[in-house]
């Protein structure tokens, strides 16, 4: 299950890019229900997600390079790039910002993502004043919505 905040960003914080980060490529065989392909780094997977914007089932499967390059090409839309930075959310050590800065088509977009264990926690959220606007249950900035534009 995964259950997850997302805000749009306007004004990154400070030094964001001294944080660790992973390059990640995704492309999409379906958006209903999500099937995604993912290159992130040298790693690479094959991602089923239910419907649902707080939480929602997600399962994540290995592909070996070879099968991520044949799977690419049967891709529907934008192939998705960008530089996901991982920063440490300020007094809650369990929890991780995940900070991606896009490249390509949607190079200037910036979307952070937290990750919580209930959904509870995740509604008690306060975000950091980076934050912008909460765009969790809109889907606007779904990355499948992003892959259909």
């Amino acid at each position: 299950m995964e259950i997850e905040r997302k805000f749009l960003v306007i004004s990154p914080p400070d030094g964001y890019s001294s944080y660790p980060f992973h390059q990640i490529e995704q492309a999409y065989l379906c958006t209903e229900p999500v099937i995604r392909i993912r290159r992130q780094d040298e790693s690479y997977y094959l991602t089923y997600k239910s419907k649902g914007l707080l939480s929602r089932e997600e399962y994540n499967l290995p592909l070996t390079k070879e099968a991520y390059f044949h799977l690419l090409k049967k891709a529907d839309g934008n192939i998705l790039t960008k530089k996901r930075y991982l920063i440490p959310v300020p007094n809650r050590p369990d929890l991780t910002i995940e900070f991606d800065v896009f490249e390509g088509k949607f190079s200037g977009l910036m979307l952070a993502e937290v990750e919580f264990k209930t959904e509870e926690d995740a509604k008690a959220f306060t975000p950091p004043h980076w934050f912008s606007k909460d765009v969790t249950y809109s889907g606007e900035y779904q990355n499948s919505r992003l892959s259909k534009l």
